[in-house]
């Protein structure tokens, strides 16, 4: 098999201290079909990868493939086969007993400039062939970041749709007694590791959103006495006001291209408008005019469009409009309120916040405001954000004492908690890393 270096990888490389080398498979014959309604997960055997580091790199690897619900990793106390060769052809038929449908062996090593090598096979056990089989290089603040690389080329191999695990995650952590709460930017890996603090908690900080850059969000403080939005640079901490506008300018999101920052400016008359601000030439640019509170825009994918709550209409509903403004119309009827809709990143639906009978319901309908589907309902739980892939939903809960992270899938049935060491909100997604 022919092997060639991945580009994107590559680039990542040079910023991150990370590269690639891929070698190219045989077509898959093993595929699991998650368009389907009720998808069983995939039994799958990850023995631990050779190696020093080899037992942490395949935890983490199986650690995200059980998460998204879509594998059932297999005991390794049912393994027949003892894997000492992960470069040899394994004994299928062991792997058939335990009911095993996919098989993935590793090794990671040192190598003689300090970096980490890790290299995955991946096997199909009943068409008894090798599927998949690449190795990468970082250094060792990049172990997880490898993990995750593997996790990701395993799940597109199998699903057919990209991976989720190489990303981040920006929130707010909160600390301290609930009448005198420390509130701080933070930035985590999407699993809840590594996490490092972008402010000293002075300032209540709110909403941040990812650019599409990746390494820029924007976010609302109150540093100046009253609520502003600001632009930070993740990786060097330089931070600059989006425009100084008269009253409270919050809700901020970046559009798809990331040249534009979209927010709602409340007026000293009560009333909130959206505007959209050119971050090139600072040039603003108001989209709604009415008397009622509109807020919480968020543009389609391809940046023609803005989902947005108002209540206009007596009550918070959901809106869209073209992103010039045009063509406001409410595709919400539900019974009770609803709160920040997050367009998917796949053009046809709306994640919102429902709260209707005293309880708060994470749910999807699609841009025209049909089949509105809850996937999750409790208390005080808001702030849907999607993952690049649109496959999974992160949102945040009140639990005993104060806020947690949670994640769910398009079924709503696989719901997972996302570890934090304090308490966490307003969460939000990165595009993958490249």
């Amino acid at each position: 098999m022919k092997s060639i270096l991945k580009p994107l990888l590559m680039v990542a490389a040079m910023a991150m201290g990370m590269n690639a080398v891929v070698t190219l498979p045989a077509r898959a014959t093993l595929e699991l079909n998650v368009n389907k309604g009720n998808v069983e997960p995939m039994p799958i055997a990850i023995p631990d990868f050779q190696g020093g580091l080899g037992a942490q790199i395949s935890e983490i690897v199986t650690a995200d493939l059980k998460r998204s619900g879509l594998f059932a990793p297999i005991d390794k106390n049912a393994f027949i086969e003892k894997i000492a060769n992960p470069d040899a052809q394994p004994r299928f038929d062991d792997w058939k007993v335990i009911n095993a449908q996919a098989l993935v062996t590793g090794s990671v090593s040192k190598e003689a400039d300090g970096r980490i090598r890790a290299q995955y096979r991946l096997w199909d056990i009943f068409g008894n062939q090798q599927i998949a089989g690449e190795q990468f290089f970082a250094n060792d603040a990049n172990q997880r970041r490898v993990a995750h690389i593997i996790a990701d080329a395993i799940y597109e191999k199998l699903t057919g749709e990209k991976g989720y695990f190489d990303t981040r995650v920006v929130f707010i952590d909160e600390s301290g007694a609930k009448n005198a709460r420390k509130k701080r930017l933070a930035i985590m890996d999407q699993d809840g590791a590594n996490v490092r603090y972008l402010s000293d908690g002075r300032s209540i900080v709110l909403t941040p959103r990812f650019s599409p850059n990746r390494q820029e969000i924007t976010y609302m403080s109150y540093e100046s006495g009253q609520p502003r939005v600001y632009l930070l640079q993740i990786e060097t901490g330089q931070r600059e006001l989006v425009g100084n506008f008269p009253g409270m300018t919050f809700a901020p999101r970046f559009s798809p291209d990331g040249q534009k920052v979209i927010m709602s400016l409340l007026r000293d008359d009560g009333n909130s408008n959206i505007f959209a601000m050119d971050l090139r030439s600072r040039s603003t640019t108001r989209l709604t005019n009415s008397t009622a509170i509109d807020t919480s825009p968020s543009y389609s994918p391809d940046g023609s469009k803005v989902v947005f709550t108002s209540d206009r209409g007596g009550r918070a509903q959901i809106y869209v409009m073209g992103a010039d403004g045009s063509g406001q119309t409410r595709i919400s009827f539900g019974d009770g309120v609803y709160s920040p809709p997050v367009w998917w990143p796949r053009g046809d639906l709306v994640a919102f916040t429902k709260q209707t009978g005293g309880e708060f319901q994470i749910g999807v309908m699609k841009t025209d405001g049909s089949g509105e589907r809850i996937l999750s309902s409790g208390f005080q739980q808001e702030g849907p954000t999607w993952a690049p892939n649109g496959r999974v939903l992160m949102f945040f809960r009140d639990s005993a004492g104060g806020p947690k992270l949670v994640s769910v899938d398009l079924t709503g049935r696989n719901e997972q908690s996302i570890p934090t060491a304090n308490f966490a909100s307003d969460p939000a997604w990165s595009p993958l890393l490249e």
